[in-house]
């Protein structure tokens, strides 16, 4: 059946716009996201037809993804654009909730709703449990790259040990998220001398960090040690009230973590302990991963120069 309603005619171009700029953000960025072009294709296909559920449907898948993004958790962005993103989605809902009461009033055939409900389900239920993050810097290279787009785990908290990889609260700017891996718990004495990590008075076999320079730093390879470059309040406390017997000792309720790229890492060491508290989660896969400058990464604007493919779906 045609429409010959303002409301459905309208909803279905929106519809087929959104196609259209899903599948050019997919062709010039992640490509994963290039099978949600389907929900609001098949929605508009379903309204030029006159079926009510399509347009009901799409409502409510738009609604859903509304309640991630709500949902409290730590935000990477500013909040004027979640509240931007927030409002157009609303503006949205409701176009596509007028457009499926106009056709219903037109007595329309109402489709299927549990396809839809299915629908809104399955995409949005996962959002609950992780959150996308990017990688702006080389700082834990070569286990995260610049340009890297990963899925951390907020739900359920996970309780991080020795070693592992973790998404926490910038402690200098809490607008910002970081990427560390966890060296030292509550308790634990940490010590570097010539590179390499000892704790406990235990030299560790890490396979996974890396040196990109082969001079040795007195304060950044020597650690803890009188800092020969500017440090963060925080550190300096640090250095002050937790070195004993030439020892840094974890404090409760803290932990004490390092980037891969022991070299070019901001880390612990020049802004000190990190609350138990600012741990966001743990960082499950790379969903994508594109070569970036930092610049580009940290813009949130996609520049697809090329694709990894060898890192895509990569757990961690």
């Amino acid at each position: 059946m045609g429409i010959h309603l303002k409301n459905p005619r309208i909803a279905c171009l929106v519809a087929f716009a959104m196609v259209a700029l899903i599948v050019t953000f997919a062709l010039t960025g992640p490509v994963i996201v290039l099978p949600m072009a389907l929900i609001p294709l098949f929605a508009g296909i379903g309204i030029w037809r006159g079926r009510v559920w399509s347009a009901y449907g799409l409502a409510l898948f738009m609604f859903a993804q509304l309640v991630p993004l709500v949902f409290p958790r730590r935000f990477p962005t500013a909040m004027t654009g979640i509240i931007g993103s927030v409002v157009f989605s609303l503006f949205l809902v409701m176009l596509f909730l007028f457009a499926g009461r106009s056709l219903a009033n037109s007595n329309a055939a109402r489709g299927r709703a549990w396809p839809w409900i299915a629908v809104a389900a399955l995409t949005t239920l996962p959002l609950l449990f992780v959150q996308p993050f990017v990688i702006p810097t080389g700082a834990m290279e070569n286990t995260l790259l610049a340009g890297d787009r990963i899925l951390v785990q907020r739900f359920p908290p996970h309780n991080p040990e020795r070693g592992d990889i973790v998404a926490l609260v910038y402690p200098v700017d809490r607008k910002q998220t970081f990427v560390k891996r966890i060296v030292g718990l509550p308790g634990d004495r940490i010590r570097i001398a010539g590179k390499i990590l000892y704790r406990n008075g235990v030299r560790l076999n890490e396979p996974y960090v890396v040196h990109t320079t082969e001079y040795e730093d007195l304060y950044r390879d020597h650690f803890p040690g009188e800092p020969n470059t500017p440090v963060f309040p925080q550190a300096q406390e640090m250095l002050v009230k937790n070195v004993v017997n030439g020892e840094l000792v974890v404090p409760p309720g803290k932990y004490f973590v390092l980037g891969d790229n022991r070299d070019m890492s901001l880390d612990s060491r020049y802004w000190g302990f990190i609350e138990a508290g600012d741990v966001i989660g743990r960082p499950l896969m790379v969903y994508d991963s594109a070569e970036q400058t930092a610049e580009q990464a940290m813009s949130g604007v996609w520049f697809r120069r090329h694709t990894r493919r060898d890192r895509l779906f990569k757990l961690l």
